[in-house]
């Protein structure tokens, strides 16, 4: 279904009519009218409502086509790749929609399906894909931008091509990389561990998937997997004689990521990886300590047209390309970054399911990650890795394909399966908001509970005031920045929206307040001492990225801004900052790869259409010791019951192909 759970609103159908041909004109007035009806209340943006504007100007265009084409913007700028017109009466559009009085809103009703899709196929303005036009219309009801149809169909077709046997692998010299690096599982040895499935996929794929919750080991897994990859390709450049016969790398290894924040924490948990392992040091060499943002490694825009350097033409010099939190990844850089890949390159591919999906359009690891999928294998795939181990997984599908590329993680190192966390986190993922409650309310777990949003302890303190000065308080007394840094760390607030009452705004303005009736901070200008800062822009120049974190500490005289750095602390004069925010509270979505070992999650009192489940899950699974949720018990049973469900072809093209 094409539904959103950020905007808020729906849009009923009208009662089916009599019959096309004398409905027709009513039913093209009223599509004229709701146009402007939702554009006057708000529904649309101005970016939806002057495209569907400029396409009636090109002539030829009718009511319904221009009425389709704006819900088709809009659709995108909620996060959609696509506009399901089979459920159009589900859409939901915008906030302010909510805002509309009932008896205006009563009006705001969209034509059936039917007469949409009737003149969408007759419009020179929209046709399947096989011609130039500026909407696409598939077989299943799924109006597209035709950009966006472009880029779904060329990503697809890229994952197909990738989804295939990597060539020339030594069989026996894999198998004994992967005895090395993992230990089989089960009693006698007969099953396969993930580490070795995934190690197995990914030398045997040129594409892997590796997907898996907080805490899973999916870097750790990685680290092992290019140690092996690495010590088979120093194997193959080394001479008859033993020497080797190259000086470079033997193979040329990109890391990944989708913000600079994320860069960051993939090459900090590779070198805590390398770190643990018995590596030669030829192979430790080869694995780069280093890892970069999508858009850096592209090239960044190129003049005006905003392309990127690296393309189908200037491909990536890299022979493997690991990309973690594929989750925060959208549509149309993905496809960007496997165009620009060549095509004997590997890629690995690693992230949560389960967590948010990208701000801007698609849901690209859910549409590309199948559970079914994930649990069957080709017998071409079983025969290989029965051949490198002596075991093999059970084998079900008669072609290879992209099920042999996906594996699952599914055991956190994070916090225990049976604590409350670990529980708390599957009655979220499988929608159970009963089970939830009896984790969060029992009291048995001990490590989770829900308390109201204006709870206060027996003296009248706000509960939420409570929490987050014995939070903060470690970071603010401690002396050394390093430590206040890493205590820093050690506790975050965590909030559904930017605005509003509940919002990142107003709570790190009153925990400023709590905090200086504690003694504990002296806000008393911009920058003060002990304020921790929250980069917002990425600054190539400084080497600072969005979701960086510092903090303002006192340097003699002056104030500086403390970051932890590659090579230790940095300290920078607060004029040279790029774009920044006071983070005592953060967004769910800011916070996304971080962990904590406390997490206060602070939702709004009333259900909200971007309270999800996801949502929800991703806030609960950044803690490593201890979560309070604030928030009342409809808005907890209405968030665990709604998951985000985002209009898309993907799926249905790589999995019915």
């Amino acid at each position: 279904m094409s539904k959103d759970t950020r905007a808020q609103g729906t849009l009923a159908a009208e009662p089916p009519a009599a019959s096309p041909a004398s409905a027709a004109a009513p039913a093209a007035r009223a599509t004229e009218s709701l146009l402007e009806q939702l554009w006057s209340y708000g529904v649309l943006s101005p970016l939806d409502y002057h495209f569907a504007r400029s396409l009636a100007a090109l002539g030829g265009a009718d009511d319904e086509t221009v009425f389709c084409a704006a819900l088709a913007s809009r659709a995108v700028q909620l996060g959609h790749v696509c506009l399901d017109l089979t459920h159009i009466g589900d859409v939901r559009f915008a906030e302010r929609q909510a805002q509309v009085a009932g008896a205006a809103r009563a009006e705001l009703r969209c034509p059936e399906p039917q007469w949409l899709l009737a003149a969408l196929r007759a419009s020179p303005l929209c046709s399947d894909g096989s011609r130039a036009t500026p909407l696409v219309l598939d077989s299943q009801g799924r109006l597209y931008l035709q950009r966006y149809a472009s880029h779904e169909r060329e990503l697809a077709r890229a994952l197909l091509a990738r989804a295939v046997p990597a060539a020339g692998v030594d069989l026996a010299q894999l198998g004994q990389g992967l005895r090395r690096f993992a230990s089989p599982s089960g009693p006698g040895g007969d099953a396969l561990s993930a580490l070795e499935l995934a190690g197995a996929v990914a030398a045997l794929q040129r594409l892997a998937v590796i997907c898996g919750g907080p805490g899973t080991g999916k870097t750790t897994t990685v680290v092992k997997i290019l140690a092996l990859l690495v010590e088979r390709a120093l194997e193959e450049t080394r001479g008859r004689d033993g020497t080797r016969s190259t000086a470079s790398a033997p193979l040329g290894i990109l890391l990944l990521a989708p913000t600079g924040k994320a860069a960051q924490r993939l090459a900090g948990s590779v070198a805590q990886g390398l770190a643990t392992l018995e590596l030669s040091d030829s192979v430790r060499a080869a694995i780069p300590a280093q890892a970069s943002t999508i858009h850096r490694a592209l090239g960044g825009g190129r003049g005006a047209s905003g392309r990127f350097w690296h393309d189908t033409d200037n491909p990536l010099p890299a022979d493997l390309v690991v990309v973690d939190e594929v989750s925060m990844v959208d549509l149309v850089l993905l496809r960007q970054l496997l165009s620009a890949l060549r095509p004997e390159a590997r890629l690995i591919l690693l992230g949560d399911k389960d967590q948010l999906a990208s701000v801007e359009a698609g849901a690209i690891l859910g549409d590309i990650y199948d559970a079914d999928a994930a649990r069957s294998w080709s017998s071409d795939f079983a025969a290989r890795v029965l051949a490198a181990t002596g075991r093999a997984p059970a084998a079900s599908l008669a072609e290879p394909g992209l099920a042999d590329c996906l594996v699952s993680l599914e055991q956190s190192h994070r916090y225990a399966a049976d604590s409350g966390i670990g529980r708390l986190a599957r009655a979220i993922q499988r929608g159970a908001a009963e089970q939830a409650f009896e984790v969060l309310e029992s009291g048995a777990a001990g490590d989770c509970q829900r308390l109201e949003p204006g709870a206060r302890t027996e003296g009248g303190q706000l509960l939420l005031e409570q929490v987050a000065i014995s939070g903060y308080r470690p970071f603010l007394e401690a002396v050394d920045p390093a430590q206040k840094l890493a205590l820093l760390e050690s506790y975050r607030i965590l909030c559904a929206h930017r605005h509003g009452p509940e919002g990142v705004e107003l709570l790190n303005a009153q925990v400023e307040r709590w905090l200086a009736s504690a003694g504990l901070i002296e806000p008393t200008g911009r920058f003060y001492e002990n304020r921790p800062l929250l980069i917002t822009r990425n600054d190539y120049g400084l080497g600072l990225f969005n979701g960086d974190v510092g903090l303002v500490v006192r340097d003699g005289p002056r104030l500086r801004v403390c970051f932890r750095g590659a090579e230790g602390l940095r300290f920078l004069s607060p004029s040279r900052l790029p774009p920044h925010e006071t983070v005592f509270a953060m967004t769910v979505h800011k916070s996304q790869g971080s962990e904590f070992d406390a997490v206060s999650l602070v939702l709004p009192q009333r259900p909200s259409p971007l309270i999800s489940r996801e949502l929800v899950y991703t806030a609960v699974t950044r803690a490593r010791r201890r979560v309070e949720v604030f928030a009342p018990r409809e808005v907890i049973r209405a968030a665990v019951s709604r998951a985000i469900q985002r209009a898309s072809g993907l799926h249905d093209a790589l999995w019915r192909a």
